[in-house]
């Protein structure tokens, strides 16, 4: 160990004849002295053993002495002369040679066969040998910083696999702050479109296997490094090579970190982040923690293993204290995230860098599975784990919430489907691809959560052979078409309570058979639903086309078709007219975004009208066509009313009153 060779004593001494035997010189002496001065400022008082200018006398005394000593002691080794002297002259050199290292080699194995601790302090080859192994490991240490920094392999980011998040999770995302602010854009109308399929953009994180090496330092210089590392071992300058690496290694792992966009940011930093930087923060997260896992420090583990190969604590330490820092930089960020304000925008990035840290974690546990230090990072990984899975059930909870508690009291004039329903079914639909680990994490909550979602899911037999997360998703939907009927009363027509009711049913039912929600809510759900809708149009025909129907009712006009009153006869044919158009003029401006519903409504509306209104004129219209002003009530036949149908419920009003009836 060092500590062996450096009492201070022996330093002392040792440089204390190296100055004395050159005191015959004074170019020499002073030289030295600078060089020994500059090595260790202890050796700075050597000079009260070299002679001043002024005291001649004792000069040649110490040089006497010297030689004397000299002519006593046994002649040295020229093994041992040579290596020091390659030690001594090459000590500032620029570069280094092989023949360096063969004289280190050669100093370490005569200190070694001279057995040094057993020799008596004053030994004159101990303390040259001593003196020149400081020296030698001195240069030694530059060298493996100058190999180390000089041989650093840049990061390149162009080949890193990037995987991020669908950008239909990310508008999504971005969406969720601006509707339940009360702020709901176009962008969820575009959230509903087939092109955010999840299946075109893949998870948000998906890792599997593959393998990240990377190359830190370039092959050459690692065989290089493990030459100099082996010396500095042997001679007992573990510490100080240790040292060097992990101070140049952990400043090029923090160079790293901030090339994937990884910053050094406090808890409350974080925390007090505008959600869109904060998103793109941990969209680079979840990217980074793949790279940094799996590519630099398993490669830089390796690159400890090849150094250090004749250390296996060396090896450990040095890869543990080079890297742990990049480590704890990622699990602060996401213990900040983690314990944040929650927020249903974020629920995808929490489960995002959840999975990705599930994922990396058996990596990250034989990374640092051989000290206590590395249990610790593995511990505080692993809680950040549990942090993260706590977030997104926390998460998803106040996002059930909200969907409850959404009041909006401001009615969608055409009946087109509300904006919560588009912005829960496409949020629903995406966390659907999250369901295994949902699923995972709500096991845990199986005890608090159970009898509240039995009590949400509309009382659906199936419901016990549901997945967890099947039962959360049902309560989600059961309480979202309770806010769609809630929402449904603000309409003072009936007839459009069912269209909006149509509408957003069908919107979700649409939702969940198109997407992997129906695996998880099995087809009666979606059989029940489908129901649901025939049943309100049904109620819509109903409320909106009873009047019309009445008018073209035999009751009331005074007798047979022979005999009817032609007064009752043309209030028939003018109330029906205005039913008629007061119905065009308010529905043609409802919306049915559905072109088959829309159509199969048209069919139900033809199908009901247009006969009972072929026959109430084939019965009566004749009373009328002989008459004045017979256009005035008899203004359509059954042709023009199966036309103006199809303008119904295109979302653009349009007005029939000056329109009068076509010659058949």
């Amino acid at each position: 160990m060092a500590a062996t060779f450096q009492g201070q004593d022996k330093v002392l001494a040792t440089a204390q004849r190296i100055v004395q035997s050159l005191g015959n010189n004074s170019s020499d002496t002073e030289d030295m002295l600078l060089i020994l001065s500059a090595f260790d400022n202890r050796l700075s008082n050597l000079s009260s053993f070299v002679s001043s200018d002024e005291n001649p006398s004792s000069s040649a005394a110490a040089a006497d002495a010297a030689a004397a000593a000299a002519a006593e002691s046994q002649p040295l080794d020229p093994r041992f002369l040579e290596a020091e002297r390659v030690i001594l002259n090459d000590a500032y050199s620029t570069e280094y040679s092989d023949e360096y290292l063969l004289a280190v080699d050669e100093m370490i194995q005569l200190t070694e066969e001279c057995n040094l601790n057993a020799v008596e302090a004053g030994d004159v080859v101990m303390d040259r040998a001593v003196s020149a192994l400081q020296i030698g490991m001195t240069r030694l240490e530059e060298e493996f910083r100058h190999v180390l920094i000089q041989n650093t392999v840049p990061l390149d980011t162009d080949r890193l696999h990037r995987s991020s998040l669908s950008s239909s999770a990310a508008a999504l995302a971005i969406a969720a702050t601006e509707f339940f602010n009360d702020d709901a854009s176009e962008s969820l109308d575009d959230l509903s479109s087939g092109r955010y399929s999840r299946h075109s953009h893949g998870r948000g994180v998906s890792f599997g296997g593959d393998d990240m090496s990377l190359e830190l330092i370039h092959p050459d210089a690692v065989i290089e490094l493990r030459e100099i590392a082996d010396r500095m071992i042997r001679s007992g300058y573990e510490k100080e090579c240790c040292q060097v690496y992990c101070n140049v290694r952990r400043d090029v792992l923090d160079e790293c970190m901030a090339i994937l966009g990884v910053e050094k940011l406090s808890i409350e930093e974080v925390q007090k982040i505008d959600w869109r930087t904060l998103d793109d923060k941990m969209k680079k997260w979840v990217q980074a923690l793949k790279v940094v896992v799996r590519g630099l420090l398993s490669s830089e583990k390796h690159l400890c293993e090849q150094i250090f190969a004749g250390s296996d604590l060396i090896k450990e330490v040095c890869f543990l204290e080079a890297s742990k820092g990049c480590v704890m930089q990622l699990l602060n960020f996401g213990e900040a995230v983690a314990i944040g304000k929650r927020s249903a925008e974020k629920l995808f990035r929490i489960l995002d860098m959840y999975d990705a840290l599930d994922q990396v974690l058996p990596d990250l546990q034989e990374l640092f599975m051989d000290e206590d230090a590395g249990d610790m990072v593995c511990s505080e990984a692993k809680g950040l784990l549990d942090g993260l899975g706590d977030a997104a059930i926390g998460t998803f909870v106040e996002f059930e919430s909200a969907v409850q508690g959404e009041t909006s009291r401001k009615p969608l004039p055409n009946g087109e489907i509300h904006p919560l329903g588009r912005y829960v079914m496409n949020y629903t639909k995406l966390l659907v691809d999250y369901r295994g680990t949902l699923n995972s994490l709500l096991e845990n909550v199986e005890a608090e959560s159970g009898q509240q979602v039995r009590e949400t899911t509309d009382n659906n037999a199936d419901v016990e052979t549901l997945s967890f997360i099947a039962r959360r998703m049902s309560a989600l939907i059961t309480s979202l078409e309770s806010n769609i009927e809630e929402k449904s009363k603000m309409y003072d027509d009936a007839a459009l309570q069912y269209i909006f009711l149509m509408n957003n049913i069908l919107y979700i039912v649409q939702k969940v058979k198109d997407s992997d929600l129906r695996k998880l809510l099995g087809d009666n759900w979606v059989k029940k639903r489908r129901g649901l809708v025939r049943q309100y149009a049904t109620q819509y025909l109903r409320a909106s086309w009873s009047k019309v129907l009445s008018c073209l009712k035999d009751e009331g006009i005074g007798g047979s078709s022979s005999n009817a009153s032609k007064v009752a006869l043309k209030e028939r044919f003018k109330n029906f007219n205005a039913c008629f158009e007061d119905i065009y003029r308010m529905q043609t401006a409802w919306k049915v975004p559905d072109p088959q519903l829309r159509e199969e409504l048209r069919i139900s509306i033809s199908e009901k009208v247009i006969p009972a209104y072929r026959s109430f004129l084939g019965r009566f219209g004749s009373h009328l066509e002989s008459g004045r002003h017979a256009g005035k009530y008899i203004k359509y036949n059954g042709e023009d009313l199966e036309g103006y149908l199809l303008d119904l419920f295109e979302g653009t009003p349009l007005i029939l009153h000056h329109l009068r009836r076509k010659n058949s």
